[in-house]
């Protein structure tokens, strides 16, 4: 691979006589360490934040003239104003590595290895400055883009330590254990088997009032939450409830016993791109003569054709880092027909209270493509006499109940599912 296949061809520079202030505002800004300065379109120099940084500490004259003043860290900072108003030239770094878009991918990098520099700029052959190439883009272009999506475990351990913990758990179980316990009682439910159960806080609601729990999540970090949690309950409530790491494929070898229920909440099921019917097959195994299985799906339909792409866009701050805002941002890419897929991107920015944001991350994540007419289809084809289908409202914050409304198609965020046997 080339610099061209790689490197960013909108590039921020600057001009000799720009305030180093400005320059500052411009990394911070871009989230960059360094920056090429131009003259007449070619590049003349480098400022990177070590540039700036060293200015707050003597030169060899200053040092010279006054050698104890090298340990007054704090009369340093005091320079502060002073080198806002310096101009670029008088700082930048004169000696440039360069690179050509035909230069090797991996000999940019050990430039950047040899210079100790995490950016480089890219010109063309009369040295005119057309791009720039940093250690993130080499590291994306090489790597990261062979691993198209992540695996399901990853990106549930990677939400379980942002997006998970700022939930309002408390005001789903409002909303959703109601309409559990009813569905519970009707069919004479005891146990249960929550698949997907995330950081297990509707097992552990469930195991509180009396009902028989096993909770199963293939991401370690989610079962390591759930485990947490769970000690608010009584010793009496924690006999009754158990958490299992593993995947659908675990639970025939894992259990023998039949639940009366079956829980696949929070588009579980659809985390299974290729493997949906297997996993409802699965469950169907494990359930008694007249199981429920209860399903809650995202409709696709209505973020592709109503929202634009867009589910969810949400600002929260977490209780372990209180000064600190995060922005959650959830949205699709126009589905796969062919192979009934669809691809969902999940960003995540953080700002230390500065308002300067920055990526914490971003993930994707391939999902069945389900909607209320495959989702019966494979439920009737497993047995399932009985399906009935209701919407549910949800805006990233708050949540709605689970069967009080009826499902449609251009209106319900969720599709919810009693199926029974």
């Amino acid at each position: 691979m080339k610099v061209a296949d790689a490197m960013s061809r909108h590039v921020d520079h600057i001009l000799p006589d720009t305030k180093v202030k400005d320059v500052c505002l411009l990394i911070f800004g871009r989230g960059i360490n360094g920056v090429p300065v131009c003259k007449n379109k070619k590049v003349i120099g480098f400022i990177t934040e070590r540039d700036i940084l060293s200015q707050f500490y003597p030169s060899l004259d200053e040092y010279a003239q006054d050698p104890f003043r090298e340990g007054d860290f704090e009369g340093m900072e005091k320079k502060v104003h002073d080198i806002f108003e310096m101009t670029s030239d008088k700082i930048m770094s004169i000696n440039v590595t360069r690179v050509t878009p035909q230069t090797p991918l991996l000999r940019a990098q050990s430039l950047m290895f040899i210079e100790k520099v995490g950016r480089l700029p890219v010109v063309d052959k009369n040295g005119n400055l057309i791009g720039i190439i940093s250690k993130g883009d080499i590291f994306r272009a090489l790597v990261g883009d062979r691993l198209l999506f992540t695996e399901n475990e990853d990106y549930n351990d990677w939400l379980s330590k942002t997006y998970y913990q700022a939930v309002d758990t408390e005001d789903r179980l409002s909303h959703e254990i109601p309409d559990l316990l009813k569905v519970f009682t009707q069919h004479k439910v005891k146990t249960i088997l929550d698949i997907g159960c995330g950081t297990g806080d509707h097992s552990i609601d469930l195991a509180r009032r009396g009902f028989s729990v096993v909770g199963i999540d293939r991401s370690q970090g989610m079962i390591r939450e759930s485990n947490k949690r769970k000690q608010v309950l009584s010793k009496e409530a924690l006999g009754r409830l158990k958490f299992y790491r593993g995947s659908f494929e675990d639970i025939e070898s894992r259990f023998t016993e039949s639940f009366d229920a079956a829980l696949i909440l929070g588009n579980t099921l659809s985390h299974n791109p290729h493997k949906c019917q297997e996993l409802i097959k699965q469950t169907v195994k494990h359930l008694s003569e007249h199981g429920v299985l209860i399903l809650q799906i995202t409709n696709f339909d209505k973020v592709i054709k109503v929202k634009n792409r867009l589910l969810s866009f949400n600002f929260a701050r977490l209780l372990e880092e209180p000064t600190k805002e995060y922005v959650f941002l959830e949205f699709y890419d126009l589905p796969i027909e062919r192979q009934r897929t669809i691809l969902k991107t999940f960003a995540i920015l953080v700002s230390d209270g500065g308002k300067i944001w920055k990526t914490r991350g971003v993930r994707n994540s391939l999902m069945a493509y389900n909607n209320k007419e495959s989702v019966g289809k494979v439920l009737r084809g497993n047995g399932f006499s009985k399906i009935s289908f209701y919407g549910g409202a949800f805006d990233g914050r708050h949540w709605d109940f689970l069967f009080r409304k009826p499902f449609r198609v251009l209106e319900s965020d969720w599709l919810n599912v009693i199926a029974v046997r």
